[in-house]
């Protein structure tokens, strides 16, 4: 055997073993159009570093077929150590769509082999149209200190009462979300008052709480007081954090005015067999 020959065996060889992808059980949801964060953690389960130039690719999805969309694209070069975990993310744009639609993003390593597949859920941009026909034929109450929901509905043209201008008690329609609020700083004396007077005279009503200013009672993240045939929601922030950005709080949001007008009774949760 050629001395060079010998000289190579003795090199280190390159690590075979690929990196982990570690998913969430839960698809991330993103709005389609504008280009989105997708999340994503590589875990190295070795115990000699590795390297690796990885690509995504993008899938779209139905109940019968999974559509690659373009070529593979190149993204990053990354280096994990052993047994590291790195945390990181990658901007995809999505196509439009009309509703809810599940898409795939497959990460390959520099051979091409597959490391993983995420779930991605896309949604349209004009959820919030679904709060029109909610509303019926009056506008939609709306109590926004923070100024999240009001810019959202004048993009989608929905009419609706701002009512910081007419004041809460005034509202005539049949359908107001107050909140979300900053802090308790946003609350006004006398605004639980005028909530339930509002839900007497049969207006349905989603109230968005304050952030807590530190731990105290333990509160279920939301709960309806009913009201003859409507109901007020109580809402827990947490669950329709940051509107603008986050498809899954607007369809919570949707979800709430719809109990605040056709409240249910509590049952026990369903068991599978």
């Amino acid at each position: 055997m050629p001395v060079w020959a010998i000289f190579l065996t003795l090199l280190p060889r390159p690590i075979l073993a690929q990196l982990e992808l570690k998913l969430d059980q839960n698809p991330q949801a993103v709005f389609a159009g504008e280009a989105e964060p997708v999340e994503v953690e590589f875990h190295n389960p070795t115990d000699k570093p590795i390297e690796t130039d990885l690509r995504t690719q993008l899938y779209q999805t139905s109940s019968a077929t999974v559509i690659p969309l373009g070529k593979p694209r190149d993204w990053k070069k990354l280096r994990v150590l052993p047994g590291q975990t790195v945390l990181d993310s990658t901007v995809l744009a999505f196509p439009s769509v009309k509703n809810g639609t599940r898409f795939l993003v497959e990460w390959l390593d520099e051979k091409n082999k597959t490391l993983g597949k995420a779930d991605v859920m896309v949604y349209p941009t004009n959820l919030f149209r679904a709060l029109k026909p909610l509303a019926g034929n009056s506008p939609l109450g709306v109590y926004d200190p923070q100024n999240q929901l009001k810019p959202l509905l004048k993009g989608l043209a929905l009419e609706f009462e701002d009512l910081a201008d007419a004041g809460v008690e005034a509202f005539s329609g049949n359908l107001a979300i107050i909140g979300p609020f900053r802090s308790k700083m946003d609350l006004y004396d006398g605004l639980g008052s005028q909530i339930k007077a509002l839900s007497k005279k049969g207006k349905a009503i989603v109230w968005i709480q304050a952030p807590p200013e530190k731990r105290g009672k333990l509160q279920p993240s939301f709960y309806s007081v009913p009201e003859k045939e409507i109901a007020v929601v109580i809402v827990q922030p947490e669950l329709v954090a940051d509107l603008p950005e986050n498809p899954n709080a607007q369809l919570n949001l949707i979800y709430f005015c719809q109990l605040a007008l056709h409240p249910q009774e509590p049952s026990l949760p369903k068991q599978s067999h």
